[in-house]
């Protein structure tokens, strides 16, 4: 169930000490604009189509790097779920996704081979791109290696679900990371551009997470997921944030401050929160696919992925040493109806059945049954 374990920590605090925190807040999200407004200097126009974007169109932005094998079906699977336009910023990519990705009618791409980490892990370079493009717009944050699934699947879309949210008033939605993985060891879980990363990535762990409210930002922190359940048992507070708001009406003056985690102005965070009896989602993470062991080693050297890196090298020696992550915990995934069963993703108050869709997508039946 959503929420179960949570750890509320929510203390009173002063009517004056509220209003300072607000303050500080708005501060902070101010100084986050203007650094990505100078961060702006270091991204090189390669294919700019923006100008095609029409009022109303569904937005995705990512930041990528030697993605060529993801990115085919990235693409495909946001296209039939409603995005419209894609803005990537590609950070020194060798392997050819720049050229990928300039070939796309509808991908704006701009490059980069300044600092992934001093960039904020690429928000500073979205958070300009969202400032410039994305007002007004629904704007959907993702990863190549996350691939979005929403209640009621293949039946409803992007489009579906953003109308219904602008109905109630609300301008976000929020998500879990599922961190998916193969039956055997990561060297086997070999995909081809064009398929469906959980056609090999068949496994999650369906129980183990925790839940946090966390008053500072107004949050709900979500951590478990096979790699907590084995890297990190010993200090679990060190384990990825699993909670993420991927998808928000745009504003120019919005800010992420922590990747996708938190966003502010903090009522952006309140998408977890089962009060308010919104729909939540759940980003299938396909990070263990067979490239993951070689690239471990690279990403460790380079250091550019986590704020606190050196507690994650033995994460990464790990997953270079080939593991075999499935366990007694495992199960396979079904489907979007198994994850709400699960409690890892809600229908809220979208669950009428008498809600039209007005789009129909087949990436429902990829999944492996």
């Amino acid at each position: 169930m959503r929420g179960a374990g949570i750890r509320t920590g929510i203390t009173r605090n002063s009517p004056d000490s509220s209003l300072i925190d607000a303050y500080k807040l708005r501060w902070k999200r101010r100084r986050l604009l203007w650094r990505a407004f100078k961060k702006r200097r270091e991204l090189r126009s390669v294919t700019d189509r923006t100008a095609s974007i029409r009022p109303g169109d569904i937005l995705c932005f990512a930041t990528v790097r030697n993605e060529a094998n993801r990115l085919p079906y990235y693409l495909r699977h946001y296209r039939d779920l409603g995005v419209a336009h894609f803005l990537i910023v590609d950070n020194a990519s060798t392997d050819g996704t720049p050229g990928l990705l300039a070939d796309q009618p509808d991908v704006s791409v701009w490059t980069t081979d300044a600092s992934y980490r001093a960039s904020r892990f690429g928000v500073d370079w979205l958070t300009w791109l969202q400032m410039r493009h994305g007002h007004g717009h629904w704007c959907l944050t993702a990863d190549a290696d996350e691939l979005l699934l929403i209640p009621h699947h293949g039946s409803r879309d992007l489009r579906d679900l953003t109308g219904w949210l602008e109905d109630q008033g609300a301008d976000a939605f929020a998500a879990i990371m599922l961190d998916l993985y193969p039956t055997e060891r990561l060297s086997t879980a070999t995909c081809p551009p064009d398929v469906p990363p959980q056609t090999v990535l068949t496994g999650f762990d369906a129980h183990g997470y925790t839940w946090e409210y966390q008053p500072k930002y107004r949050n709900i922190s979500v951590r478990g997921g096979v790699r907590k359940r084995l890297y990190f048992t010993e200090k679990p507070d060190h384990a990825p944030h699993l909670h993420k708001t991927p998808l928000i009406r745009w504003n120019r003056r919005f800010a992420y401050l922590s990747s996708t985690h938190i966003a502010l102005p903090r009522r952006l965070n309140a998408g977890l929160d089962a009060r308010r009896n919104l729909p939540t989602g759940v980003l299938l993470h396909s990070k263990f696919l067979a490239q993951v062991v070689p690239r471990s080693a690279e990403e460790k050297h380079r250091a550019e992925h986590f704020t606190h890196s050196g507690r994650y090298d033995g994460y990464y020696d790990a997953l270079a040493a080939d593991p075999v992550l499935w366990g007694p915990e495992s199960v396979r995934l079904r489907d979007w109806q198994q994850l709400v069963a699960l409690g890892l993703m809600t229908c809220g108050g979208w669950d009428r059945e008498d809600l039209p869709a007005r789009h129909s997508c087949v990436c429902c039946d990829k999944i492996v049954k």
